[in-house]
Parts: structure tokens; sequence; C-alpha cells
């Protein structure tokens, strides 16, 4: 197992680098309830405003849920907009649960993701179907979700904030992530980074593929 010099404190993002995300298959779920003349709204169902506003809690599931019927103006149930929602949450490999589970013993280890309640249900639950865990807050020393921290990536405060909770100096620490956006928002406070482009990037990382 290769762990680089002079780091003491590892964080990482969940989409893409913990579990497996595939955006597209959510948008074909959301087609299927979606009546055939609304399709071209579908690329909607990430980027609205309401998004953004439930990643940083600054909104409720209950009116996370409402705002997608607003938009979409369809009487859906919790559980279909749950659904679509969620379904873009893939697989947990058990190989990086045991990665996680190994460097928490030796060093310090953290989450850190922009995400939402309906999703952290979802990935606990997956865990449990998936995994040997039961819950994201073993996973690591830290769990830190934007919509508890009222935070999100890219925006540097969020790092900040994490930064200060470790008490661990920032070139002390390591950030993997799936996007040059949120990479670069920690490096501006000093945090080495690492970008994960494909399925076994953290275990090449490690040197264990």
């Amino acid at each position: 197992m290769r762990i680089p010099k002079n780091i003491d404190f590892f964080i990482f993002d969940l989409g893409n680098v913990i579990i497996d995300i595939d955006y597209d298959f959510s948008i074909n779920e959301l087609k299927k309830i979606l009546p055939e003349n609304k399709h071209e709204l579908s690329g909607k169902f990430f980027t609205s405003k309401y998004h953004k506003d439930y990643e940083k809690g600054l909104i409720s599931s209950e009116e996370f849920r409402n705002e997608i019927r607003n938009l979409y103006q369809e009487d859906w149930t919790d559980v279909q907009i749950d659904h679509v929602w969620n379904s873009l949450l893939k697989n947990v490999p058990q190989e990086r649960i045991d990665l996680l589970k190994k460097l928490k013993s030796d060093y310090g280890t953290a989450i850190l993701s922009n995400t939402n309640a309906i999703h952290i249900q979802k990935f606990d639950e997956i865990l449990v179907e998936l995994t040997t865990e039961k819950t994201i807050f073993d996973l690591c020393h830290e769990i830190f979700l934007s919509h508890e921290m009222g935070l999100a990536k890219p925006d540097v405060a969020i790092y900040e904030e994490v930064l200060g909770k470790i008490k661990v100096p920032a070139k002390n620490v390591l950030f993997f992530d799936d996007l040059t956006a949120n990479l670069e928002g920690a490096e501006k406070v000093g945090i080495q980074t690492h970008q994960i482009t494909h399925p076994m990037g953290l275990m090449e990382f490690f040197d264990l593929y």
C-alpha cells in the first residue's frame, strides 16, 4: 500500500470516489414517469436552484420534493420522487470500504460531500446491502455533509471549516474528489488534492490495483 509522504489526514468525496453514481440513469428513470411532452425539462432535474438549496440545507426534504412537483407540474408521491432522486446512487465496492477502514486505523480520515438527507439515508441502505458496514458515520473519523454544514464545495469556506475541525495543517491533508472545481477550491486553502477519474482510481492511487 503506497502512502504519500507528509500526509497525516485523508479526505474523501462520496460520489464517484466511494460510491459510483450515474446521472444519466436518474434522468432515464425521471422520463419513465414524466409525460413525453415534458422530457425537454428533464435536464433541469439536477441543475435547478432547489438542488443547490437542498445540498446546503436551506430547504427541507418535503420542500425539496414540492419544488420538483412544482417544476414538472406533476402530483408525484414522495416514493416516486425519492426513487428517481436516489437512482443515481449505484455500487459501493467492499474494497473501497476496506481501504477506508485500513486508513482510519493509521491516519486521520474524513468524508466531505455535497449531499442531502434523502441521499444519505439511501447511501446507508446501500452500505447495509452491499458491504459489511451499516452507516456512513462509521467509515471515517469525521463526516462533513454539506446539508448539515450550510456550506458546499467548491466554496473556500467549507474547506476552512473542515480544517478548523480536524486541526491538521492544510499541507498535510490530501483530498480526493472527481470534480476539478472542488479540487481547486481545496487547493486555495493549501490542501493537497488528487482527482479520481475512473472507478479504480482510488485503488490505483494507493497501489492496490
